[in-house]
Parts: structure tokens; sequence; C-alpha cells
């Protein structure tokens, strides 16, 4: 089939690739007048980084990546509250990758520039409206002087993100994207590593947290370029969200300024940023529909939610495979688009709503409810096997758990 993708970030790139892969004939439309390797740190879990492994990418991604061993989760005092293996350390077939937005998103554009054909990814190609009729869908795009093309296709598959034109198209009346009380200051910076020179660290609380792991192997003066995220509960936000609007440290650094560990020098990080960007923390209430006859919904533009979990970019990697499984096993692609829909809107409405409780970080706000001031043994604060049991629920909820688990209550 001929298929448009509307949108040229990480879902509309794999999707592209995926059904390029399984036989149809792709164009990719992206707003933006070219695609830059912007942003900070993504991880990509197991089972996504599994599905662009079966799109031949898996080598070029690690080779700029740091397969993460372990997550560990601290109190503001770096007192250790739970930690477990991640990747193939925790018995998966394929790592948890942690690596630059940049390099995800220019092994993803390359590979469908050079596999999709020439013209078949093209910038500055906004999506304005579609409509349907005769079997077929016309989509319009205007580009920046205003200038229109109308482009005629089987299926289209809507992956312009959280301000998807096409999602306030069939939904007029939801308005922007919910502020959820936080906000978030992310940067790089290069530094030695800490701890295994592969572990993701999250500590604090549900309204002052720091997020820290490494992106690189390291380089020749041993420093790895490190990722970080500094959340604080912030009662309003005035700004629209932009993951390229530049931070202020002043904001910030004074509410973390004795976060110093041992093995962490939070403050020291945030000063040898090497750029700092600002970030409120936003989703939007999970919709009763995506698909419309021949157009569908894919990624942010489906289901933006918190990054609890690392699951943005791994969600929308797994909606890629789920529409290339469903057309593969429906020939009517109308019904394909349901069945896709109905794999993809509940798994992904129920992350949404456990991001919105914290995910698998409750365990900070339930350490901190419990011992604000810090603790002498963690089995003081949890009853046995709670910790556990809070890590799993969530690994299940999100497709991450893997046969040799036990069943979880």
């Amino acid at each position: 089939m001929q298929v448009i993708v509307a949108g040229g970030g990480i879902g509309g790139l794999a999707a592209a690739l995926a059904l390029h892969g399984s036989g149809h004939e792709v164009t990719v439309f992206e707003a933006a007048p070219t695609i830059l390797p912007l942003g900070v740190g993504i991880n990509l879990l197991p089972h996504a980084a599994e599905v662009l492994g079966e799109l031949g990418l898996f080598d070029a991604l690690s080779a700029q990546s740091v397969a993460t061993r372990e997550l560990i989760y601290f109190n503001r005092f770096g007192q250790r509250i739970w930690g477990e293996p991640r990747g193939r350390f925790a018995g998966h077939a394929t790592p948890q990758l942690s690596l630059h937005r940049g390099a995800l998103q220019g092994v993803l554009f390359d590979a469908a520039v050079e596999r999709l054909g020439t013209g078949r990814v093209l910038c500055d190609r906004r999506l304005a409206g579609h409509e349907q009729g005769g079997g077929r869908v016309e989509a319009l795009f205007l580009d920046r002087a205003g200038a229109a093309w109308k482009v005629s296709a089987d299926l289209l598959i809507c992956a312009d993100g959280i301000h998807s034109a096409a999602r306030a198209g069939l939904y007029p009346d939801e308005g922007p994207p919910i502020y959820g009380g936080r906000i978030l200051w992310r940067g790089t910076s290069l530094a030695a590593p800490f701890l295994t020179g592969a572990s993701m660290i999250i500590a604090g609380h549900q309204d002052q947290k720091f997020v820290v792991y490494p992106i690189s192997p390291p380089g020749p003066d041993g420093r790895q370029r490190i990722n970080w995220a500094a959340d604080l509960a912030i009662a309003r936000s005035l700004r629209r969200e932009d993951w390229n609007r530049r931070g202020d440290p002043a904001d910030f650094l004074p509410r973390f300024e004795d976060w110093r560990f041992g093995w962490l020098d939070v403050p020291g990080l945030v000063r040898s940023a090497e750029a700092i960007y600002e970030f409120p923390l936003v989703d939007r209430d999970p919709l009763p529909r995506w698909s419309h006859g021949r157009m569908t919904l894919l990624g942010d533009a489906a289901h933006p939610m918190y990054p609890n979990g690392s699951n943005g970019a791994s969600q929308a990697i797994l909606d890629a495979q789920a529409l290339v499984r469903a057309l593969a096993a429906h020939a009517d692609p109308v019904e394909a688009l349901a069945a896709y829909e109905a794999e993809r809107l509940p798994a992904t409405a129920a992350i949404v709503a456990a991001n919105r409780r914290n995910g698998p970080e409750q365990c900070l706000q339930i350490a901190y409810e419990r011992a604000p001031n810090g603790f002498d043994r963690i089995e003081d604060v949890f009853a046995p096997g709670e910790l556990e049991a809070i890590a799993a629920r969530y690994r299940v909820l999100t497709g991450l758990k893997h046969a040799s688990e036990p069943p979880v209550r």
C-alpha cells in the first residue's frame, strides 16, 4: 500500500522503516525545515531496542550508546532504596540502550533516507488536514511560505507529536497539554563515570528529583557524556513546552546544592553542563479513539505521557511494530487500523495513568513520606516484598516482564 507518515520524529521514522520493511511504499512529511540531532538523553527499553534490531539498526545504535546495567533509586541523602538489573543484565535478549536523542534520531533518519528512496523524506511539510473517500485518504501539507501540497495514499499515519494537528482536527475542543505541576531542567555533562559506569540513578521524591545516567562510552580522557534531569514541583507553568528552550541553573540549582553523595556530585554535574534545557512536565488524557477510517495516530500524537519509566520513545516504537503486525493480519486496512488501536490504546492509556501516579518511581515518594529524614535500614521502611512488587507491576504494565519472572500478585 501507499502510506503517508506525518511526522519525522522517533515514532514516525520507526513506523516508516517498519512499514517499508513490510513492503509498503512510504513517504514521510516532517514539519520542521530540517531534521536536526536535538535534545538530550533517552532510553530504549529492551522490547523497543529489539524492534529496532529487527530493522537492522542495532549495531549503529549500540555503537553510540551505553547498555544500561542497573537502575537504582535513592533518597535525597543518597541512601539506597531499591535497585534492579536492566536489559541483558536482567535476562532480556536485548539490552536497554541509553543514548543521545539526536543519535537515535540520526540513525533512524539516515536509514529512512537510504531505504525509502529519493524524495521520500520531505521536510518543511506541516500537516494541515485530510479528507477520505473512494478507498483513499488525501492529506494536505503546507510549507512555511504557505505553499500547499495535496498527497493521496491508502493510509495516513499521524505521528506529529504532542501538538498533533491531526489530533486537534479530530478533537478540536481538547485544548493544550495538561501541566503536571513540575518543571524539568535537562542537560548533558562530560564527567568521570559513577558507580558501574552504566548505572541509571533516580534520587529524591515526587516534588524534588534528580535523574542521571551515562549516554556514551568513556572517551580517551576517561570521561563519559552524562545525561541528567532536575525535576522540581512548580505550581504553575506559563510557557509552552519546547525541548529547545534554554534553562537557567539559577532557577533550580540552589535546591540541589547539598546533593553530594560521594559517588555523585549533583551541583558539580550541573555546573559542567554543555547546555541546559527547560521543559514543563505535560501529558494528555487518553482518547476514546485513534483510528478514523484510513488514518490513525501514533506515538506522542496518540499517547503523550510523563517520562517516568523511560516509556515515551519506547512505546512509540512498539506502536510501529503493532501497526505493521495489524496490517499483515488484516486484508482490509480500515480493519487493520482498528485492530492496531484495540491493541495499543488501552495499553498506553494504562501507562499514562500509572505515570501520573509516579509509575515505578512511587517507591521514592513512599520512602519520603515514611522516612522524610532518612533511615538506618530500608527494611524498617518497606515491608518484605513491597519494593519488588512495585517494580514488577510496572514492568508487566509496560510489556517488559520476561518469561523467567514469577507471576505478579
